[in-house]
């Protein structure tokens, strides 16, 4: 499938990959790691044929089509499921053309063609890949000039996976995905019929769909069979195992070196001393380990704690506009120790919850009541524009710290994991790994009394993220926490409450339960403990909130009667497909072609199967409108 002979690239005269070499076999599921910068997205670049080589060479399997996500979202006036349907380009074009051909055999060939293709159940499979990225049915008929960048982004991913190309490329999907997106593309990715090469830092994704990791260090691939767990594991052995190695391979250049010091002068022992010279010098070197821990995260715990709760929410209503309001009917409360995970699909209410508490938002109606000397800092991927870009985190540091020496800034500095050289660097020169360092840094000055944190980990690598752990468990304060990463959310709240259905309350299962929530797999909603797990506490709904839903109700019946049509549109072309292969079938038994009746015979049952599959969605649909 893709083999990478002795390669070598630099960017920039810096070496990134130098005389490495790497096989990925079809059907492979390959997770991508390596610390931030090491070159990973190059690599990308250079299987795609954006870069080339410096020397090696990089062979991909002749004809293969190669997807990514493409680098601008669209934005154009065509909906989300129109737009999604183009990326299957095969596809689109025989669909023009089944409408213009007049030849039989033409005709059947196109049919056959879409047969093998699936194309007639393409409308269901892009939408079922747009559901499961977080777009409704109403949504999808909505053009993509309606969506901010984060959403648009989505809907790029979910036409290169509609595509479904031979080697699907994925640079750190998850950035622009809610935990629910995140766990549907776990979930497809770990079923995905062609090769996958996923770039990510999430070791929940890389543990649950990768059978490969592929560790990019010190300019070098190492292929490791097995998930994150299974390569972390064993590469520690591996390391272990090579500073031994080390220790006694020196040990023995020592004892050789110092025979031939001794004695190299010497008539009677020359023969010796020189045949050691030659040993020492063939000698392969075992290098030194070389694995520098990632700098330490640190959150300021607040000096005197304050009485619970901290926050009390009575009846609580928040939005934006007048009359509109985004969350409402919330009884709750925040206790200093709380450590809360805030679970629910983007566009819930998730950010608005968090700006509300934040003091960030004021509340519409009902009552929030916050204790007295409250102090609360809030991190979000958003406040990256807040920095400014030509000045230096040491600038950014001693805006906070004017008359403290220089001395104690740089150390503040240092402890937001900086190092003398970033300190040094210019804001819009840092990675965003180093920015989001530097932010959570200034939103924790104050040592606050709760830390909000909104999607932290996106510009954050593994090791990073496991230091985020570390200093938040470290944290005496109340942390609210809204992240993609689950092993964050395991390793670090406490408790769930579920955004959902306009209001939020605590979620009582755990993120297993809300796995299987989202998946609809086993134990998914209708089973009693997921019943009881998904129940959100709230006031009995008014007459207002009834309304509401019934006119919902009266618009996913309108999506339905939509749907209905378009699948009488597939069964009616399924029909004429059948009837053209029938047709066929007559002139191949007159011939007594036997090789092509079976060929066709198959090619009519695939499409009377899916016929039948169509059919009983049709039925399901038109009972549940009727």
């Amino acid at each position: 499938m893709l083999t990478i002979t002795d390669l070598t690239f630099r960017m920039q005269g810096r070496l990134l990959l130098e005389n490495t070499s790497m096989a990925v076999p079809m059907g492979a599921r390959v997770g991508f790691v390596g610390r931030n910068g090491t070159g990973k997205t190059t690599l990308f670049k250079l299987i795609t044929g954006e870069y080339g080589p410096e020397t090696g060479s990089l062979k991909l399997r002749r004809n293969m089509r190669i997807g990514q996500v493409a680098q601008e979202a669209p934005g154009t006036e065509k909906s989300l499921l129109e737009t999604v349907l183009e990326a299957d380009v095969e596809r689109t074009e025989l669909m023009v053309e089944a409408e213009t051909a007049t030849d039989p055999t033409r005709i059947a060939d196109i049919h056959t063609r879409l047969g093998d293709i699936d194309a007639h159940s393409a409308e269901a499979r892009a939408g079922a890949i747009l559901h499961g990225l977080g777009f409704d049915s109403a949504a999808q008929a909505r053009p993509c000039s309606d969506f901010s960048g984060g959403w648009r982004m989505r809907v790029a991913l979910a036409a290169v996976l509609f595509s479904e190309p031979d080697l699907l490329l994925l640079d750190e999907p998850t950035n622009y995905l809610d935990l629910e997106g995140t766990l549907w593309l776990e979930n497809y990715v770990a079923r995905y019929r062609h090769t996958v090469i996923i770039i990510s830092h999430d070791r929940d994704l890389l543990n649950k769909c990768c059978n490969t990791i592929v560790h990019l260090e010190h300019c070098k691939l190492t292929s490791y069979k097995g998930n994150y767990d299974f390569f972390e594991k064993t590469r520690a052995e591996r390391m272990v195992l090579q500073a031994k190695m080390k220790v006694k391979q020196d040990a023995k250049r020592a004892h050789m070196q110092a025979f031939i010091d001794r004695f190299k002068a010497k008539a009677s022992k020359a023969t010796q001393a020189q045949s050691r010279v030659k040993a020492l010098e063939k000698m392969a070197t075992i290098s030194a380990v070389q694995d520098t821990d990632v700098a330490a995260l640190h959150f300021p715990s607040p000096e005197k704690p304050i009485a619970s709760p901290i926050i009390n929410l009575e009846r609580a209503v928040a939005g934006y506009e007048p009359g509109k309001p985004v969350i409402g009917n919330m009884d709750l409360r925040i206790d200093a120790d709380d450590r809360i995970a805030l679970l629910g699909a983007n566009g819930n209410g998730k950010s608005t919850f968090a700006k509300l508490i934040a003091g960030r938002l004021a509340v519409m109606d009902g009552k929030v009541t916050r204790s007295e000397k409250l102090r609360v800092a809030m991190f979000a991927q958003h406040n990256m524009d807040d920095l400014f870009p030509d000045q230096t985190p040491i600038d950014h540091v001693r805006k906070l710290m004017p008359r403290e020496p220089e001395a104690k800034v740089r150390a503040r500095v240092a402890g937001m994991g900086l190092g003398a050289e970033k300190m040094e660097t210019k804001a819009k020169s840092l990675s965003g790994g180093e920015k989001a360092r530097l932010l959570l840094g200034l939103a924790t000055f104050n040592k606050p009394h709760l830390l909000i944190l909104d999607e932290p980990t996106n510009h954050l690598d593994i090791d990073s993220r496991e230091s985020l752990v570390m200093a938040l468990n470290a944290y005496s304060g109340a942390v609210i926490l809204i992240s993609h990463d689950r092993h964050l959310v395991e390793a670090s709240a406490e408790r769930l409450w579920l955004v959902h259905d306009g209001t939020v309350g605590p979620y009582t299962g755990d993120l297993e339960d809300y796995r299987r929530l989202i998946l609809k797999g086993p134990g998914a909603p209708g089973s009693k403990k997921d019943e009881k797990a998904t129940k959100v506490a709230a006031p009995q709904k008014s007459d207002k909130e009834k309304r509401r839903e019934q006119a919902a109700k009266r618009e996913n019946q309108s999506d339905s009667r939509k749907r209905i049509q378009k699948l009488e549109a597939i069964m009616k072309k399924a029909e004429d497909a059948i009837k053209g292969l029938d047709k066929l079938l007559a002139t191949a038994s007159t011939e007594r072609d036997a090789k092509r009746i079976r060929d066709l015979a198959t090619k009519k049952a695939e499409f009377e199967r899916r016929l039948v599959e169509v059919e009983e969605e049709w039925l399901d649909l038109s009972e549940a409108v009727a």
